[in-house]
């Protein structure tokens, strides 16, 4: 009799404890990747702060197919090494959807990784190659470089006619191809570059850059790359007696831009999507940031929006499969805060837009 009560207690407990580990691996777990350490770990903050947000208000209104989101976080630091092991410790923390990565470079060859393992993704990586190689897992929530890049050029060219412009990239993929694109949208328009050059990120002397740039009388400077030279750029060119005027990318909007120039962010341009904290349907989400002394700038709400696309497209599909969650993001249209998100063949946005805003003291606004 004791020993069958012990065989019986027995298998209680591993019953228990069964259903205890089910319980416990029932979360579906999400993911985010991209520099949260290094030299751009500003926009991994962002980046970071957003999903958060976003799991914890949909985990608050009872998760995704009654079940509750987990939050992976990998740092990839911008770099493509670093970037293809995170994905690979995100495959093998069985994650079923990835909001990533945030430099192209690191995007385009984590990417292959995902794809491979069968996860969906979002990203807000902007250089063409990201959705021009046949996967069918990305999917890009914001436009392209060939297409910011046209604006930004066009700009140049209808706003500074008459005035030599240079044309600097920091070799990287995002870097170099925006570059590329504002060169092509200058010259479309008349007016060519007096000067088209490469630097090297991380370096913390360019001032034999900023020699070419006076010697060749170069006012504007259309750069492809992110906040932290172009803030280096603007210093030592001011110590030279230079004012330039710089027009960039969407890395721009980061805030960091206005200490790191000392006092000289008010001459950088630049492209961007539409001012999501301007959208009526995110009126609420906005002031939780606020409430919680975070302003949600740069990349904080298209994190949010990518997990309301994940949240959506479960929701749809009624499932977390891939097949099921990539047939949904690929037909689907979800309404998100940073607007409508619906995506063609290739997984661009399909209606992307692009705006030039400008720094004033501490903040961006849109010009006019």
């Amino acid at each position: 009799m004791k020993s069958n009560m012990k065989q019986l207690i027995a298998m209680t407990g591993l019953g228990l404890g069964a259903l205890f580990t089910a319980q416990a691996h029932a979360d579906y777990s999400v993911a985010i990747a991209g520099p949260m350490t290094g030299a751009y770990a500003s926009a991994g903050e962002q980046i970071k702060r957003g999903a958060e947000m976003a799991v914890a208000d949909i985990n608050a209104k009872g998760g995704v197919l009654g079940q509750k989101l987990k939050l992976e976080i990998g740092d990839d630091a911008c770099d493509p090494k670093q970037a293809v092991s995170v994905a690979n410790a995100m495959v093998n923390k069985k994650i079923v959807f990835m909001h990533g990565h945030w430099c192209s470079s690191s995007t385009i060859p984590a990417s292959d990784i995902y794809n491979e393992a069968q996860i969906p993704m979002a990203t807000v990586s902007t250089n063409p190659q990201v959705t021009e190689r046949g996967l069918k897992n990305i999917f890009r929530i914001m436009g392209r470089d060939d297409q910011q890049g046209g604006i930004a050029g066009g700009y140049i060219a209808s706003h500074f006619a008459g005035k030599k412009v240079a044309v600097i990239d920091d070799k990287s993929a995002y870097g170099k191809g925006l570059a590329d694109e504002m060169a092509k949208g200058m010259t479309a328009k008349g007016l060519k570059p007096a000067l088209r050059e490469s630097i090297t990120a991380g370096e913390k002397d360019y001032s034999g850059l900023v020699s070419k740039l006076k010697a060749a009388g170069v006012e504007v400077l259309a750069y492809g790359g992110y906040h932290t030279e172009v803030a280096l750029i603007l210093r030592q060119a001011k110590q030279a007696g230079m004012k330039l005027t710089v027009m960039g990318g969407d890395t721009m909007s980061n805030n960091e831009l206005v200490t790191a120039a000392g006092g000289n962010a008010d001459s950088v341009m630049f492209t961007f999507a539409p001012d999501a904290r301007a959208n009526p349907a995110a009126a609420d989400v906005v002031k939780e940031f606020r409430n919680a002394k975070v302003e949600p700038d740069g990349y904080v709400l298209y994190a949010y929006a990518a997990m309301q696309l994940f949240q959506q497209a479960a929701t749809q599909a009624k499932s977390v499969k891939y097949g099921d969650l990539q047939k949904a993001l690929a037909s689907g249209t979800f309404n998100t805060v940073v607007g409508k998100l619906s995506f063609d063949a290739k997984g661009n946005l399909k209606a992307p837009g692009f705006v030039v805003y400008q720094w004033k003291g501490n903040k961006y606004e849109m010009v006019k």
